[in-house]
């Protein structure tokens, strides 16, 4: 039975998360609200003069870094643990589980300052389509009938694909050709991802909104069904449009806020809850799957528009 918990996570843990320290969701916290807060000012000044859509999509940075940084603190700091998931197949698997979280501090730090997005993103992009070909293909196979199976590798695969696209748009003046295939690439693995997703949330609308895993929505929420159905209508809409890429940066903009606000008014607040409980971990691991997939949306819309700056 797979997990809901996020990537950094190993689905085999999911019932040891009692084992887990309080540490480690502490100072995953800071590294996650250090680089949050560094992103923002450090984008202050461009996000004041912004106006309509560009407002928002350019928190895609600062939105892609701070998850990164969550992640790549628990591959440092949980890295026997974590190195449980890495294919048997592969040598040193405690090289591996330092080495991606490393990567993933590397490519927040990158994102934050706006410096080397070029390489940066591809490579971010190209590790989590290894992921996807190494741990989530490999679970579909073996498992193809649980929806869970399939939830994770369509997350994996957008996560991927914002960062693709966005590396495209940074190759623009070295091959239009290229470029266009990148994004287009990019443009279409989210899109799938954001359709998928609209369905799941009217087969499944008990279940907590945004990435539809197996969390159920809490009971102080009101209406939690109608809740799930509009989140839902705003990603079909938002994934059709992506798909054939018409008005893309609006329907990116779009699922940006939808996520920006289910972070803020149900996770975090369902994460302060959780603090001082063995789920306090996979309750910050919401937080920062539902952010990150919103900022990877939000790189597509950025990618979008001829306004790209290396």
């Amino acid at each position: 039975m797979p997990s809901e918990v996020d990537i950094a996570l190993p689905r085999e843990l999911a019932d040891h998360k009692e084992l887990m320290p309080s540490s480690l969701v502490f100072w995953c916290s800071v590294s996650g609200s250090v680089f949050l807060l560094a992103g923002l000012v450090l984008i202050r000044k461009e996000l004041t003069q912004a106006s309509g859509l560009d407002k928002i999509l350019v928190l895609g940075y600062v939105f892609e870094a701070a998850p990164l940084a969550v992640f790549g603190t628990e591959h440092l700091l949980a890295s026997r643990s974590i190195m449980q998931i890495v294919p048997s197949w592969m040598p040193a698997p405690l090289f591996w589980t330092y080495f991606v979280g490393l990567a993933l501090f590397a490519a927040a730090a990158s994102f934050i300052a706006r410096r080397h997005l070029r390489w940066s993103a591809l490579l971010l992009a190209i590790m989590f389509f290894i992921f996807v070909l190494t741990m989530d293909v490999p679970g579909v196979i073996a498992d193809a009938k649980h929806r869970l199976n399939w939830t994770l590798m369509l997350r994996e695969t957008a996560f991927a694909g914002g960062p693709l696209a966005l590396a495209g748009a940074m190759r623009r003046r070295d091959s239009v050709q290229i470029s266009n295939v990148l994004i287009a690439i990019g443009r279409i693995c989210v899109a799938i991802a954001l359709i998928f997703y609209g369905f799941e949330h009217f087969a499944f609308p008990k279940n907590a909104p945004g990435v539809p895993l197996e969390k159920m929505t809490p009971n102080w929420v009101p209406a939690p069904e109608s809740w799930a159905y509009a989140v839902g209508v705003v990603l079909l809409i938002a994934g059709a449009a992506m798909l054939f890429n018409w008005r893309t940066r609006t329907a990116a903009a779009s699922v940006g806020a939808v996520m920006t606000a289910l972070t803020l008014f149900l996770y975090l607040p369902i994460f302060v809850q959780e603090w001082h409980t063995p789920l306090a971990l996979e309750g910050l691991n919401y937080v920062g799957d539902t952010l990150l997939f919103g900022g990877t949306v939000l790189l597509v819309g950025i990618a979008a528009t001829a306004r790209v700056t290396a």
